[in-house]
């Protein structure tokens, strides 16, 4: 009985298809991902301006007046989420949040309001 043994493996033109293909798919899949981190970065920051929120009415359920500065709030912050209170006094408050890694959105809350939007429309 004579077998003979035949070549095993791939040719170069079947991984270069392979390659091809990879290069296809990766190329569809890494914008999708960016995209993906910026709404993260976003939800963050939209996150943060809540429990901001809660803080601040915690606050003036505590002293009848809102926090001018947000190391008068009791919440903890999320990593690289920076927090600004703008103004808090005894008729409102109003804060921003921005994520650090994401330079493009800052977004705002306001007593009067009580949404969270982007800056440019508070």
């Amino acid at each position: 009985m004579n077998i003979r043994k035949s070549n095993q493996g791939f040719t170069l033109i079947e991984l270069l298809i392979v390659v091809v293909i990879i290069g296809i798919l990766a190329a569809i899949a890494i914008p999708r991902f960016s995209s993906t981190k910026g709404k993260a970065f976003d939800a963050a920051a939209k996150t943060d301006l809540r429990n901001a929120m809660t803080a601040q009415e915690a606050y003036f359920s505590d002293f009848q007046t809102y926090a001018s500065d947000e190391a008068n709030l009791d919440y903890t912050a999320t990593t690289n989420v920076g927090l600004n209170v703008v103004s808090g006094n005894t008729s409102g408050y109003e804060m921003t949040a921005k994520h650090s890694a994401d330079g493009t959105n800052t977004w705002c809350i306001n007593s009067t309001d009580g949404e969270i939007t982007k800056a440019a429309d508070c």
